[in-house]
């Protein structure tokens, strides 16, 4: 009889084991699931896998155009990860800060155009975008009807592009149609009109176009800029039209639809391996040659920087020393030293890196010892295939908006030098309230750099700490826009402010909160 009590008990006994183990099993099973990657592109997706979330992702089959070995990605899981994603990839606080950049109630439509304003623009991409930004204020500022702006053609790339090419025409003119009246092309019943070509002077205020060109109405129904670039004041100016510029900046120059399809698609394939960083690394012929720095090239190399510079009659400035212009931080960092600068800063060899940039001078030659440290370098060319790029090729303005996309979306954004693109960037990215920024200290780094090429100084910890030091504040939270060097006078004075579109705020960034208390922020890169 007790031997009859006790079956019961072992039946159930098996009974909640066997439970136990298939949901085990279950649980063991499905997390060796992946999730179905969904893309037009297949032939991409079918090499890699999307399976991520907030703190870890993984890498299993290499992307097109690298070595078919896998390459593993450490998960950031547990205590541990969290820390990993607080240090190097959580964003800076927006303080309360959001875009603002509705008019006044003052504002009204714009008035009776008073003639024509032709633009032509001047530089890169970036140049050329803020400075169609800073003509549509000028237009709005003398009442004139602006044509479609002229991209510049006869810039060091040589791009063919037209506006529409680059940039959504009937979004950018729809956008500002109650600031500014814009038209595609200038009237033909027009064109034998007398026309006067105008430099306008830089950084300048209201005073300037309100009355000096301004009175040009009175004898010429066409305004012709020569160039575009700086052409308006950082600070200074009516809050209406700072708003302006940030409306036709963030909002109205969009860029061109089949631009941002692919851009958006470089973009979903670089967040298939998870937070990473666009890195902007201008180590390119054009900018060596233009700022003068050689160092780690060879004679060779900067020899025939230095023709490239003596033969383009519009780079004023043909003596540089090298040296001097790299002691003052005014160099790109080098690829070697922008590898040495992310491993201080904490992130491992496994970090995804996308490079926002055209062709690196000297090739593989100079990017090695990057590579060496950061082998998943990905760029637009190794993310696309040769067919979805050929629409783009010899375009330099249209790949550069290609990186544009890519690096405004990216968790971080590093620049290695502070030109029009990594201000417009940062810009952008502030607006936005994404990502970080990091800026790196070219000055004080060219010291530590100098430092470990003489041997009185060795990567590890004391290095890291100190180029952490030098980046704790630099991660592009929101701050005020920096007004001229304390001391300098005349043209320097309005150089020396912070670009308008590098900084936005306070003009276009509202805080619509009480700011948070101070954070300890001792963790933090």
């Amino acid at each position: 009889m007790q031997r009859r009590k006790w079956i019961p008990l072992a039946l159930l006994r098996k009974l909640l084991i066997s439970a136990i183990a298939c949901i085990a099993f279950v649980a063991l099973f499905s997390v060796r699931i992946h999730i179905v990657p969904s893309s037009k592109d297949q032939r991409f997706n079918d090499k890699i896998s999307t399976a991520q979330d907030l703190h870890s992702w993984t890498r299993e089959l290499a992307p097109p155009h690298l070595s078919k070995a896998p390459l593993s990605t450490p998960k950031l899981s547990g205590t541990r990860g969290y820390l990993d994603y607080q240090k190097l990839w959580k964003p800076p606080s927006n303080r309360g800060f959001f875009p603002c950049t509705n008019p006044t109630p003052k504002y009204t439509t714009p008035t009776e155009s008073r003639g024509y304003l032709l633009v032509h623009t001047n530089g890169g991409l970036n140049q050329m975008r803020s400075g169609i930004c800073d003509m549509v204020a000028v237009a709005r500022i003398i009442n004139a009807t602006l044509v479609i702006p002229e991209l510049d053609k006869r810039s060091f790339w040589q791009d063919t592009s037209n506006f529409s090419d680059v940039f959504d025409e009937e979004h950018f003119m729809n956008s500002l149609a109650n600031d500014v009246k814009i038209i595609k092309k200038f009237p033909n019943d027009l064109v034998n009109e007398t026309k006067v070509v105008k430099q306008f002077i830089s950084w300048s205020g209201m005073d300037y176009y309100e009355n000096e060109i301004a009175s040009l109405w009175e004898e010429y129904q066409v305004i012709r800029a020569s160039k575009s670039d700086s052409r308006l004041a950082n600070n200074n100016l009516p809050p209406d039209i700072q708003k302006l510029r940030c409306r036709a900046c963030y909002e109205a120059l969009r860029f061109s639809p089949h631009i941002e399809q692919l851009g958006k698609l470089l973009v979903e394939r670089m967040r298939s391996f998870g937070p990473y960083i666009a890195l902007h690394l201008r180590y390119e012929k054009d900018m060596l040659a233009f700022s003068g720095c050689t160092h780690d090239l060879s004679l060779v190399e900067a020899e025939e920087l230095r023709m490239i510079r003596e033969n383009i009659s519009y780079w004023k400035i043909k003596e540089i020393d090298p040296i001097e212009q790299r002691s003052k931080g005014l160099c790109p960092l080098t690829p070697k030293e922008v590898g040495i600068f992310l491993t201080a800063l904490g992130y491992p060899s496994t970090t995804p890196i996308y490079i926002a940039a055209g062709e690196i001078y000297g090739g593989e030659s100079h990017m090695a010892e990057l590579r060496s440290r950061y082998p998943l370098l990905m760029s637009k060319e190794k993310l696309a295939s040769i067919e979805e790029l050929e629409p783009f090729s010899n375009h330099a303005s249209q790949m550069a908006a290609l990186d544009y996309i890519v690096s405004i979306e990216s968790d971080v954004f590093i620049a290695s030098y502070s030109g029009n693109m990594a201000k417009a960037v940062e810009g952008h990215r502030r607006f936005l309230g994404r990502g970080r920024t990091i800026s790196p200290d070219k000055k004080a780094l060219v010291r530590l750099f100098d430092k470990l090429d003489q041997g009185l100084m060795a990567e590890g910890k004391k290095l890291s700490n100190r180029i952490i030091d030098l980046h704790r504040r630099r991660l592009g939270s929101p701050r005020k826009r920096k007004g001229p060097i304390s001391g300098t006078k005349g043209m320097e004075r309005f150089r020396s402010e912070e670009t308008f579109y590098a900084n936005p705020l306070p003009d276009c960034l509202c805080r619509t909160e009480p700011p948070p208390p101070p954070l300890n922020t001792s963790h933090i890169v």
